[in-house]
């Protein structure tokens, strides 16, 4: 996400809405957000949640900012989180951010348990003046594509949904997603050229069971017989796993591919699904965006 593409929104808490078990809205509201850019999809943004040791009101906001927020003191520093932008209205000077309610395991999940209308956080995102290459938004499937896979746990659903709302019509496909409770199936819009292969967890024991045998069968059925290639492992516990298959002006690095996927969630969960991808059903890297920004019982920014 290029810095000075971004703007830092203040952002008070309008309307708090319970979609389902596992998925509560935000709807923020403030002139300023007037002015909140959408360039649609899963676009990526910021959102830098108060604590009492750190207040939104001691984050930098200048270009600088990311290099003063590494240098604060921990406690000091301001809890900042990536979300998916779900709905702008800039007439209505609102914005509507989606978010998982779970157990409270850090400062972020604490928020998203108790907030309430008037409380405020700081939203880093485009801004509507800004044109070009977005690079918060990472599903850039090649021009022309047989089939879109779309997969992940509970956290990437709100992405999802926002692809799935604008994907074209005759966009075809098939979204796996696995979710905590059975309710929280409903949360997924439909979309005419899209199968929705979802499912329940049963307990924790079971998490990843259904992402991971659905994605495995859904793969060999949408993918052409290709040869694997070799695939770089990475450490999940140390490293990022964050691969976007871009060119150099920002757009799919391919023109054409049969199959085009989409994976987000818990990083082990998708290492071990790109390497099944890429490694022994032989999907070209290429058209594979691969996603997993968190670490089950982990609390981090």
């Amino acid at each position: 996400m290029s810095r000075n593409t971004m703007t830092f929104f203040r952002a008070p808490v309008a309307a708090v809405t319970n979609l389902t078990p596992s998925f509560r809205r935000f709807t923020f509201r403030d002139d300023k957000l007037g002015s909140y850019g959408d360039p649609g999809f899963d676009q990526r943004v910021k959102v830098m949640f108060p604590t009492a040791t750190a207040p939104i009101d001691s984050m930098p906001t200048g270009d600088d900012w990311y290099d003063r927020w590494r240098e604060m003191p921990e406690l000091a520093r301001p809890v900042m989180r990536t979300y998916t932008t779900r709905a702008v209205r800039n007439a209505q000077n609102e914005v509507d951010i989606d978010m998982v309610a779970h157990d409270v395991i850090g400062p972020a999940s604490a928020w998203i348990a108790g907030a309430q209308v008037g409380d405020e956080v700081l939203i880093l995102a485009p801004t509507v003046e800004h044109r070009g290459v977005n690079f918060g938004i990472d599903f850039v499937p090649p021009a022309r594509t047989d089939a879109i896979l779309l997969a992940g746990d509970e956290t990437a659903a709100p992405a999802i949904a926002r692809i799935l709302e604008q994907l074209p019509h005759d966009a075809r496909g098939v979204v796996v997603l696995e979710v905590p409770h059975a309710e929280d199936i409903a949360y997924l819009p439909e979309h005419p050229g899209f199968e929705l292969v979802t499912a329940a967890r049963e307990g924790e024991q079971h998490r990843h069971d259904h992402l991971i045998s659905a994605v495995t069968e859904i793969a060999h059925r949408l993918a052409p017989e290709g040869v694997g290639a070799e695939v770089e492992e990475i450490d999940v516990d140390t490293d990022i796993l964050w691969e976007v298959p871009r060119t150099a002006k920002g757009g799919a690095a391919l023109k054409r591919a049969p199959l085009y996927a989409w994976l987000a969630g818990e990083a082990s969960a998708i290492k071990a699904l790109r390497r099944h991808l890429v490694g022994d059903v032989g999907v070209d890297r290429r058209a594979v965006a691969f996603m997993g920004y968190w670490r089950l019982g982990r609390s981090e920014n």
